[in-house]
């Protein structure tokens, strides 16, 4: 096993542990709306990842000019997928929401890379994509108690989910080809991520007034902008220059496991029988992952050489 790449799985690992923490910490704010939530959590710190990287910005102003296109697609993904995210969570109730965004993602990433990439995805990564799904939807069917208000808003929740997790693919996939294609992970992220935040605070200006009247609300504000979003992002794009694309949204379907372990021992929810099923089809995607390539050899080399400045990019 590859020491670089499993030290980018284990901070993706500890990434889907940040994530799953943003429903729990959700609930107590409960009269903050799921636009402000989303909008300060990736708004506040998308900016902050763009202003940590302004010297890696400056020094690579003229390779991001020319990956404009790439840039804008992944900033404009970045601005959609908090505001879908928590939109479905409140719509169709956290299980389906999480469940729906997070597991539909690592098919869209591979799609992407196979699409507009022509990367091959080895059936191991596969396995792990279909295995992930399984155990998502284990955990959503388990969890599902008439969160929902009515089968329209069911339907409207999946819907949004589904946006979610194509745009949670298309921002990963736009962050690892510009790190594929030789701009520092810094100027990468900052780039796409600081483009998304800048997209963000018109919707926090029209919709955050909730969050500043209390210092609970505050608070959790705070919170979601700086540890899962920020310090998350930090973690998620390292990760993106060890694994591709495909393989850390495969990874990121450990979230609703964690989230849900959280509701259990947090929240006090109860969960059934098949919920544990799910939690441990998914410990079986993360072993996969571990032990198994996800990508041709070719591709994984093609995008080591990349980084390191050893090659041409994939």
């Amino acid at each position: 096993m590859n020491s670089g790449r499993l030290a980018g799985l284990a901070a993706i690992t500890v990434t889907s542990l940040l994530w799953g923490t943003t429903g729990t910490a959700a609930t107590f704010a409960p009269d903050v709306g799921p636009l402000a939530i989303g909008a300060a959590a990736l708004g506040i710190g998308g900016l902050l990842q763009a202003v940590i990287a302004i010297p890696a910005l400056r020094a690579s102003r003229e390779a991001l000019l020319l990956q404009k296109r790439t840039v804008i697609v992944g900033a404009i993904a970045v601005a959609i997928y908090p505001l879908a995210f928590y939109s479905s969570m409140h719509t169709a109730g956290v299980a389906v929401g999480s469940v729906v965004s997070l597991a539909s993602a690592p098919l869209a990433s591979g799609m992407l890379e196979r699409l507009i990439d022509k990367r091959p995805l080895s059936r191991w990564w596969m396995l792990a994509a279909a295995l992930g799904v399984l155990g998502s939807t284990l955990l959503c069917v388990s969890k599902i108690d008439g969160q929902a208000s009515s089968t329209t808003h069911t339907f409207l929740g999946i819907a949004l989910g589904l946006v979610a997790g194509a745009t949670y693919s298309t921002y990963s996939w736009a962050s690892h080809r510009l790190i594929s294609d030789g701009i520092g992970r810094g100027a990468s992220m900052g780039a796409v991520f600081g483009g998304g935040g800048l997209l963000l605070m018109p919707v926090l200006v029209l919709t955050g007034a909730p969050l500043l009247t209390s210092p609970g609300n505050i608070a959790v504000g705070a919170y979601m902008a700086l540890v899962p979003m920020f310090l998350g992002y930090l973690l998620f794009g390292y990760g993106l220059t060890k694994v591709p694309a495909s393989t850390a949204t495969t990874v990121t379907l450990t979230e609703p496991a964690i989230a849900t372990v959280l509701a259990v021992l947090i929240v006090g929810e109860r969960l059934p029988m098949l919920g544990w099923i799910g939690l441990i089809v998914i410990a079986a995607v993360l072993l996969i992952l571990a032990l198994a390539p996800t990508n041709s050899a070719r591709a994984s080399e093609a995008t080591l050489a990349a980084v390191t400045g050893t090659g041409e990019a994939a």
